[in-house]
């Protein structure tokens, strides 16, 4: 069905197994919305397997301001978003979750705000202010959890806003779309993007909502999901020269290291193996450590399974052991011009890293 009418506000819901969610988010919307406000819903969905994305479809078929975008191989609530506001056409863009934690009453209050300010670029969720609840949401641990990432995002980033985490806010399309070639399609926290990214010279408001236990599904919130955070904070402080996808990978492959020293260390002491094979296969065993890792976390929207899981296993092998003697041959000519070791041995190590970044993501998990 064509429809050209024109909506004040877009509604940007990522999917992932929300099949149970779908009738209640629209349902819920539309209580609120109809009438009041001339909206569309965008759904974007990471190719569900629990038919998510047929029930989207049936609804959009009887409702000409449902839309569904269907991602294959892609994933990612970051990356959705941005697809879903590239995609919208309306003046007000709102983000929001299909678990129903995120209060859709605070919508139009939302919608005011942007009406009663020209310059206002941004209107965010929080469940930190004083009308703001977040405990009935989470767990205690949870909570804690969310409390000691705001805080680290807040002063690292120098950002203001007492809930950057939030995954539920509403921005003008005017103000986002200039800035939207530089949010990072990887990880969660899509909010502390953008707003690291203006650097201060947005006009925001918040409004306090409480936040709902998830009444249906899974929660997507993990220890990966940390990990994406810190290395979020990271390449904004490289001025995002470095990509989050490139800082994961070398969190792993630090890990590597010390998956390296321990088997090492275990092969020598206990097993009685001497330094040249215990160095050989602690290697092995922490390159196919750092395969399995990068796999599940640095690149989860591109995860290998199956036949796939060992083809790709071996073209990583192949490709590290290439970037290991680029990382010797690079370390041993500049410590032949410099004469400093340590700078020499940190400039091959760095060189090795990014030929295994770029060559894995190239032929490894096939992002180009």
């Amino acid at each position: 069905m064509t429809n050209k009418k024109q909506y004040l506000l877009t509604i940007i819901i990522p999917t992932f197994n929300e099949f149970e969610n779908v009738d209640k988010i629209i349902e819920k919307l539309k209580k609120v919305l109809y009438n009041r406000i001339s909206y569309k819903i965008i759904f974007v969905d990471d190719n569900s397997n629990d038919g998510t994305s047929d029930k989207i479809k049936q609804y959009q078929k009887e409702n000409s301001n449902i839309e569904l975008i269907l991602r294959i191989g892609r994933r990612g609530l970051a990356g959705a978003c941005i697809e879903g506001i590239a995609n919208s056409k309306s003046e007000l863009i709102a983000i929001m979750d299909c678990d129903l934690q995120h209060d859709e009453n605070k919508i139009p209050e939302m919608v005011d705000l942007f009406n009663q300010s020209s310059e206002l670029d941004l209107v965010v969720g929080s469940r930190h202010t004083k009308d703001g609840i977040s405990s009935t949401g989470f767990s205690k641990v949870r909570s804690y959890g969310s409390i000691i990432a705001t805080k680290i995002t807040q002063i690292l980033l120098r950002i203001k806003v007492s809930d950057p985490m939030s995954g539920f806010f509403m921005v003008r399309r005017k103000s986002i779309f200039p800035i939207i070639q530089k949010l990072q399609p990887d990880g969660f926290k899509i909010l502390a993007d953008i707003i690291a990214c203006n650097r201060g010279k947005w006009v925001i408001k918040e409004i306090g909502y409480t936040f709902r236990k998830r009444v249906a599904g899974n929660s997507k919130m993990n220890f990966s999901v940390l990990l994406e955070l810190i290395a979020l904070i990271v390449s904004h402080l490289s001025f995002r020269y470095l990509s989050m996808r490139f800082v994961m990978f070398g969190m792993v492959g630090t890990s590597g290291i010390i998956v390296q020293v321990l088997s090492t260390f275990i092969l020598i002491t206990f097993l009685d193996y001497n330094f040249i094979v215990s160095h050989f296969l602690s290697v092995m065993i922490a390159m196919t450590s750092n395969f399995t890792l990068n796999n599940i976390i640095t690149f989860k929207d591109r995860s290998l399974s199956g036949y796939r899981y060992f083809k790709g296993l071996i073209s990583f092998y192949v490709v590290c052991s290439a970037g290991a003697f680029l990382n010797i041959a690079s370390a041993d000519f500049l410590y032949k011009e410099l004469e400093i070791w340590i700078i020499s041995s940190i400039i091959g190590a760095f060189i090795g890293a990014i030929w295994n970044f770029l060559s894995s993501s190239i032929v490894t998990w096939k992002t180009r």
